[in-house]
């Protein structure tokens, strides 16, 4: 496995002349648009790219993007992968390990998820400072590589607090509705039933989505800061749930995006 990541590395260095990105962007559902803000100066396809999965979603484009942004040096993943797509988490994982191999220092993660807690709002975002893993899989599952981090690594923050604060005064200051909040991941791809909302909300989560979680704990293995945020596309409160389509979570993404992109813009400058 780990000869794989070599060959992907090498590969990529190739393409991209020796490009060192100094962080790792992966934008999730609906959440593409800030690739217009990358100074572009290269991209590859994931399909072009050896042993790099690829993504099964019409909506996810499957692009590493190489540029600048906010004076940083970034790689964006245009497109992630999710478990409910029939890749296990290794697979799912393997970008994450790559970058850090190409050189990121932070990793900076966006997602779509549905909000739980009563005082959130659709359209609102919500910075994650922890989280609940209900996938039934585990990243980190199998023989260790200890190229990568130990055996049983900490996850007693697993996103960086200081980013964290930081990402909340950034939003603060532009007068961002911004919340922090425990998000929970689960395998989808269907969406909860009332007793699930009802469920997870009494577990402790603000929020919940499909993804995010195992990039996380990999990132955490090879001790890479995290700052994840989402984007609250629809409400699961179950007192009051009504049936969501596809378009309408994309179309609320799709509003809040500009909101995203500032606070993203603005951490990675301070960073």
């Amino acid at each position: 496995m780990y000869q794989n990541f070599q060959e992907t590395t090498e590969f990529i260095n190739k393409k991209t002349e020796g490009f060192k990105p100094e962080i790792g962007i992966i934008l999730g559902t609906g959440l593409g648009a800030l690739v217009e803000d990358i100074e572009i100066l290269y991209h590859l396809s994931y399909s072009e790219i050896p042993h790099f999965p690829v993504s099964t979603l019409e909506f996810h484009s499957g692009k590493l993007i190489f540029g600048m942004l906010s004076g940083k040096r970034v790689v964006a993943m245009q497109g992630r992968l999710h478990y409910y797509e029939g890749y296990d988490m290794k697979q799912i994982t393997f970008p994450v390990r790559v970058l850090k191999m190409l050189g990121i220092q932070k990793l900076f993660v966006s997602n779509a998820s549905g909000a739980l807690n009563p005082d959130f709002r659709k359209g609102d975002l919500m910075i994650i400072h922890d989280h609940i893993n209900m996938q039934s899989d585990n990243p980190l599952r199998g023989k260790n590589l200890e190229e990568f981090g130990s055996r049983f690594p900490d996850m007693c923050e697993p996103y960086n607090q200081e980013l964290v604060s930081k990402g909340l005064e950034i939003a603060q200051k532009y007068n961002i509705r911004c919340h922090k909040g425990v998000y929970v991941s689960v395998n989808g791809p269907n969406l909860e039933t009332r007793a699930e909302y009802r469920f997870l909300r009494i577990i402790g989560a603000d929020a919940v989505g499909m993804s995010t979680v195992p990039e996380v704990i990999v990132a955490n293995h090879m001790s890479l800061p995290v700052f994840a945020i989402s984007v609250l596309t629809d409400e699961g409160f179950p007192d009051t749930l009504q049936p969501v389509s596809l378009e309408e979570i994309l179309k609320v993404a799709e509003e809040a995006e500009p909101k995203m992109t500032t606070i993203l813009k603005d951490l990675i400058l301070e960073s």
